[in-house]
């Protein structure tokens, strides 16, 4: 069993005892935490906390035992049931409220769940006020409402039917021209929230057809739901047939979008925001921002328009942050993850379905070839093993400097831009290892540059 708590929230295995999986009674504590938090904090003047779940085995229990808490602690709770990530953002600005909880574990396997905890603008905590959380539920540093003032459930199940209008009237996102375009679109939604979401909006923008897999919300997820090459064998099989022009595939709460070519290949999860930029700059010149890992290929498509591209630390509020800072007009994370603030500082997939049918349609070209208009780079991930006596920032000291003539960015971790590549070192949060990402123009170089960076690495130690 596992537990693992965290700036963003908390999250882990259903089951076991407390403190070793995600029980009622670890819920309890930290919904608890958190409610004490905005309390204190949150600058609305609202009762108000808003709580959405994913389609996951537990979620109805984990989300009972949410809203009994919450109500417990004296907030009105707005239930709007089964919900994306990003649907939940969104009802959090509506509703006005203080905050939200999301009840989801994203790309983790079904015998996770997790609470993801949103602040008065629909937004994940930043790192200090994640911290505040998991110091009052260490201290157990909250009180229960007497029973006179105990809080009220509301149940909204209207807010996903309000996000797909919101979707559609966004000026960049074409619906003439997506129905004109008469696609047939696969859907692979790991049998979660997506399932009802992405079908809807797609019909709502005019999609000829949609072919369906793993579109029924059981929870029982059709294979491990993480968005990547390895686990979705099936809708890219189902492509090659030469059924649909274009494939999305999404993760549990939909925050993130997969696309898929129609010959079976993977346009590749770092080209979705990629492709989606492509277009809003075309339109709307501005500025982007991803985080250090993200591939290169948006600076260069953001350059390309004449527009300036930054780089943030790794971490969806870390993006975001930086997006606010330099007014940028679109951004995202590598992983499939687009955020339009056009709409919402939110990881959205879909507002990247949607812009990019919106593109293709207008591109009049095949899936695959709009895929070779784009810088080809390619990524590769290693890691190093950590034991208790590694010391993690002397690595990280010693690379900087053995690389000192280099580019070098160390805002999270260590990030080396060579002329076609770079290397980005950083200490993960939930493992004892050291993560390595690089990117060069082919996989093979790539991964040899990874290599080459671990024994450099072992040879400074």
């Amino acid at each position: 069993m596992s537990l693992i708590k965290s700036i963003s929230g908390i999250r882990g295995t259903i089951g076991g005892n407390p403190g070793e999986g995600l029980s009622p009674l670890d819920i309890v504590k930290f919904t608890s935490a958190y409610a004490t938090f905005m309390r204190r904090s949150s600058e609305v003047k609202s009762n108000v906390i808003v709580v959405g779940r994913d389609a996951r085995l537990s979620g109805r229990m984990v989300l009972n035992v949410v809203v009994g808490t919450l109500t417990g602690m004296g907030f009105d709770v707005v239930n709007i049931g089964l919900a994306t990530t990003p649907t939940t953002e969104l009802a959090v600005i509506e509703e006005g409220a203080c905050g939200g909880i999301i009840i989801t574990a994203s790309h983790n396997p079904k015998q996770w769940n997790a609470l993801k905890l949103l602040n008065d603008k629909g937004e994940f905590l930043t790192d200090a006020q994640g911290k505040e959380v998991l110091r009052i539920a260490e201290a157990e540093d909250f009180d229960y409402a007497d029973v006179d003032h105990l809080g009220r459930e509301q149940k909204n199940y209207t807010y996903l039917r309000r996000h797909i209008d919101q979707v559609l009237a966004l000026k960049l996102v074409d619906v003439e021209a997506i129905k004109k375009a008469n696609f047939t679109v696969a859907v692979d939604a790991v049998n979660s929230v997506g399932g009802v979401a992405i079908p809807k909006l797609l019909e709502a923008l005019g999609v000829n057809k949609v072919e369906k897999l793993y579109c029924d919300p059981t929870g029982n997820f059709g294979h491990t739901p993480e968005p990547i090459p390895e686990n979705l064998t099936g809708i890219a099989d189902f492509m090659k047939q030469g059924k649909a022009d274009v494939g999305f595939v999404v993760d549990p709460d939909v925050d993130r979008l997969a696309i898929i070519m129609e010959n079976g290949e993977f346009f590749v999860e770092e080209y979705t925001l990629v492709a989606v930029a492509d277009y809003v700059l075309q339109h709307t010149p501005g500025g982007t921002v991803s985080n250090l890992s993200s591939s290169r290929a948006l600076r260069d498509v953001t350059e390309g328009h004449g527009c300036k591209y930054t780089a943030a630390a790794v971490g969806e509020v870390n993006v975001t942050t930086e997006m606010r800072r330099t007014g940028a007009v679109i951004g995202g994370e590598g992983n499939g993850g687009v955020i339009y603030p056009e709409l919402h500082y939110g990881r959205d997939a879909l507002v990247g379905v949607a812009l990019f049918l919106s593109l293709l349609a207008k591109s009049g070209k095949k899936v695959s070839e709009l895929k070779k208009t784009y810088p080809q780079y390619s990524i590769a991930k290693t890691k190093i093993e950590l034991t208790p006596d590694t010391d993690v920032d002397g690595i990280l000291a010693a690379t900087k400097e053995h690389f000192a003539n280099e580019k070098m960015t160390t805002i999270d971790g260590v990030k080396i831009d060579f002329e076609d590549s770079w290397v980005h070192l950083r200490k993960s949060n939930t493992e004892p290892i050291i993560r390595i990402y690089s990117e060069a123009h082919s996989m093979e170089k790539a991964e040899q540059l990874g290599e080459d960076i671990k024994k450099i690495i072992a040879s400074l130690k």
